[in-house]
């Protein structure tokens, strides 16, 4: 209670400390201190952002009302060097004695330290010096919110502002805005002296973004401007450009209204000291070079080897290393056809996703071997990388499994294996970790390590037998990746071996949509140490040793008579035998007895080695265009099927199935089941940096044929950093169960977060969020009912979470701190589930690395 105390009286002594700064200690007299813009037009406030954004004044941020970062900087002494100075003024004396103690240049560098001078600098940097009123800036504002109004078609439109005394030094500004009735666009003509574009024009079917009907907007006239000139470039206009479309806009005689004219003059070619002009011409190709090992140290060397290929002709000016098709299947650029921006574009990004070349160049020049000068002749310059790469990295983690953990990773690339502009990546990697979850007799810190071996072959096209280019055309970046993989994993609980192999499809149907098809996707799970399950999972030991203290009978089970706790592994396998063939007092539909049964189930279904081969569909579809868009949505979906395919060859072989009615391969029964999931993200941006980010998933896995169960490596868990943060990993659900094994996981998911997030100052960020979701077990073999999911009524045992968080904005990545409180528990019974466990001795605290969705 006297800490709690103690922090309690430290925390108001620095509200206070804060709240007595004065705001305007720092303003000078007949200054005042700006505390708002306020934009009224036509007598009425407006909240218009694009308005806003107009500001060459914005009044000092806050922090939930409290402008925190003003009251920082007044706290700054502004001169700490002057004030330690004045010191030994006002004290004569003062410096001699203090020289004599420490010395003269130790007494110098104290007036440096960060008591004197670094308390005040951090004060000062941190901080934000008061927004006083600036009048030339304030008819600067002025002036671009009146040539605002202006491009919205606010012709007649009027500005004058006032600034309005509030306190003390401090004022608001009133920019008023009357901006009379806007234009309305009446008839639409167009004048275009190139006869070739003006046919292009007149059978374009893309629709205008100038209508008549619609209110003048200079920025859909900047649109407009934009479509012309990629329709005709994209059609063989290549000296085109937007400099070339104009409008002439005429309200003479017309009431609010504008008639409006585009005129596309012809092409101005400038000679020397002249110019002259003439008609737009529209060009083909009548070459394409490819140049395959480009530098600017070669650029004027002759070229020793050629081929040509399908109309592309290949040069290298040492001896060509590349199979032809693996350079043209990415060249978009074909001779005889018309010259395209778009063709251009999607050449460059094929062959930057080859991964064997720096920076593909195309360039054209005019063909002079064509009389009529109609003609393009493409050059793609291609500077190889080098064929061996090698990369180390050396990483500190965190996990939802590994409290702290250093891993390092080697690897080595080699392009153009097999000289079609194939990759092979092949990398090590060794961790070692520690996580306060495994068991841990030894209290050893470094508790868990894991080292393993991953190739990775990549091919630039769909690997089949027949032709796909009907089904999926190149445009779509198609290519086939072929991995495998090994890793080792020692944690002091079951450890494990672990076996990976795929084959899978890529392509972009779209610009933003992605599709991955894993035709084959191998798993083999192998347990090294099962019988170490119960000195892992600990609660479930807990709870079979209590019924095994009441119930058991064979004294050789336990460790001695008086503790009377079963032995691992031999006095927990012999007690649960004895249970299961009712050599016990316990009787099938017992309570206990159906504990047993159901810890039986999980031992078995967490220590038996996996065989998973699943076949996978996997779409993506965003409209996020870069790092920087905070408005935009993203879907993915996912469809598995694990165990047809070797079930089918099962049944059509007439193999024989094992004593549990299953199929096997290599002595082991395989997984079956189907999965699907689908994830959604959707971002709104309000503006000054405040976006609204939400997410939904939902998940089920279905066991089926050779399987009663999922293996847990397929299964879902719900908490964590990324999931329900109120939660710790694993310890939420399933269902209403409370979380009592040591990781729960469950084959049905829901999850549902939303997250607001806004600028606190400078690069750090706050989040206020609710998350909220759980996992249930559904047709598989558990058979725990506050396990499962039996109807819609158990919706009710969607947990929710809420809290704050605080970011760090690194630029290339984002620190995250989150606080999460249990607001609706399922764990608890019903009636006693809001709020029973809302406080912070219940709260977690999530560290991560970048935004949970």
């Amino acid at each position: 209670m006297k800490n709690n105390s103690t922090k309690i009286i430290a925390f108001l002594l620095i509200a206070i400390l804060i709240c007595a700064c004065n705001a305007v200690k720092r303003v000078p007299d007949g200054k005042y201190l700006l505390v708002k813009n306020n934009i009224l037009v036509n007598g009425k406030s407006t909240n218009d952002e694009n308005a806003t954004n107009q500001m060459y004044q914005k009044p000092n941020g806050t922090l939930l009302g409290y402008k925190l970062r003003l009251n920082l900087y007044n706290l700054a002494n502004l001169n700490p060097d002057s004030t330690y100075q004045a010191k030994f003024k006002k004290h004569p004396g003062l410096y001699e004695r203090q020289a004599k103690l420490l010395s003269a240049k130790q007494v110098d560098r104290l007036g440096q330290s960060f008591l004197y001078k670094g308390i005040h600098e951090f004060l000062k940097n941190t901080g934000e010096p008061p927004v006083i009123i600036d009048t030339s800036k304030t008819k600067k504002t002025l002036t671009r919110l009146k040539y605002y109004y202006f491009n919205s078609g606010y012709f007649n439109v009027s500005t004058d502002y006032t600034i309005n005394s509030v306190a003390k030094k401090k004022a608001q500004v009133n920019y008023n805005i009357t901006t009379g009735p806007a234009y309305i666009l009446d008839t639409i003509k167009s004048k275009i002296m190139t006869p070739a574009l003006d046919s292009l024009f007149k059978n374009n079917n893309e629709p205008s973004f100038i209508k008549s009907g619609n209110q003048y907007k200079t920025a859909d006239f900047e649109e407009e401007k934009n479509r012309i000139t990629t329709y005709f470039r994209n059609n063989g206009a290549y000296f085109f450009q937007p400099t070339y479309v104009t409008f002439d806009i005429d309200t003479i005689g017309k009431k609010n209204k504008a008639d409006v004219t585009l005129v596309i003059n012809n092409n101005n070619i400038q000679e020397r000291d002249s110019s002259r002009t003439e008609p737009f011409k529209l060009y083909k190709i009548s070459d394409v070079n490819i140049y395959t090992d480009y530098s600017p140290a070669n650029a004027k060397s002759k070229v020793n080897d050629s081929v040509t290929y399908n109309n592309f002709n290949l040069y290298s000016y040492k001896k060509l290393k590349y199979k032809p098709r693996a350079i043209t299947d990415a060249i978009f650029i074909n001779k005889g056809s018309t010259y395209s921006d778009t063709r251009t574009t999607l050449s460059s990004r094929y062959l930057n996703n080859l991964k064997i070349f720096n920076y593909p160049s195309i360039q054209y020049e005019v063909d002079k071997r064509d009389p009529t000068a109609e003609s393009l002749i493409a050059n793609v310059y291609l500077t190889p990388r080098k064929k061996y790469s090698f990369g180390a990295t050396l990483d500190f983690t965190h996990s939802n499994i590994q409290d702290f953990g250093i891993g390092a990773s080697i690897s080595e690339t080699i392009r153009n294996v097999f000289n079609r502009a194939e990759t092979l990546e092949i990398s090590a990697r060794a961790n070692i970790g520690s996580s306060k979850d495994m068991a841990n007799p030894n209290n050893t810190f470094f508790n868990v390590s894991e080292y393993g071996l991953d190739l990775k072959l990549n091919f630039p096209r769909i690997l089949l037998p027949f032709g796909t280019e009907k089904i999926i055309p190149k445009r779509m970046i198609p290519s086939t990746s072929i991995s495998a993989g090994f890793s080792k994993q020692t944690n002091i609980g079951l450890d494990k071996e672990n076996f990976t192999g795929g084959f899978s499809y890529n392509w972009s149907p779209k610009r933003h949509n992605t599709v991955k098809f894993d035709l084959l996707n191998a798993q083999y799970v192998r347990n090294l140490n099962p019988n170490n399950y119960f000195n892992v999972y600990t609660s479930s030991y807990r709870e079979l040793n209590n019924i095994g203290k009441a119930y058991n009978e064979n004294e050789s089970y336990f460790d001695n008579p008086e503790d009377r706790n079963l032995r691992i592994p031999d006095g927990t396998t012999g007690f649960t035998n004895d249970v299961l063939s009712n050599k016990t007092a316990l009787q099938p539909g017992s309570s206990e007895y159906k504990d047993v049964e159901s810890i039986e189930e999980r031992r078995v279904r967490l220590t038996e080695n996996d065989f998973i081969l699943a076949t996978s569909y996997t779409f993506t579809k965003t409209t996020k265009k870069d790092l920087a868009d905070n408005n935009f949505y993203q879907f993915k979906t996912k469809l598995e099927s694990a165990g047809t395919l070797l079930s089918a060859i099962s049944t059509i072989g007439s193999l024989p199935k094992n004593s549990n009615g299953n199929y096997e391969i290599f002595n082991l029964e395989y997984a079956e089941y189907a999965k699907a999931e689908f994830d959604y993200i959707k971002h709104w941006d309000f503006g000054k940096e405040k976006v609204l980010a939400v997410r939904s998933f939902f998940g089920i896995a279905v066991p089926f044929g050779n399987s009663n169960y999922v293996p847990f490596s397929r299964s879902y868990y719900s908490g964590g950093s990324n999931d329900n943060r109120a939660w710790q990993p694993y310890s939420l659900g399933p269902g209403s169960t409370n979380a009592v094994d040591d990781f729960n996981e469950a084959n049905m998911k829901i999850a549902l977060s939303a997250e607001y997030r806004f600028k606190i100052f400078g690069d750090v960020k706050g989040a206020i969020f609710a998350d909220a979701g759980n996992i249930w077990n559904v047709l598989d073999n558990v058979i725990d009912n506050k396990a499962k999911f039996n109807n819609l009524n158990d919706l009710d045992e969607i947990a929710l979470g809420s809290g704050f968080g605080l970011r760090y904005d690194l630029s290339f990545f984002v620190i995250r701190l989150d606080l999460g409180f249990k607001t609706y528990n399922p764990a608890h019974d019903k009636g006693d589930r809001w709020f029973k466990e809302y406080n912070f001795g219940h709260s977690v605290l999530n560290f991560g690395i970048n935004y949970p969705f």
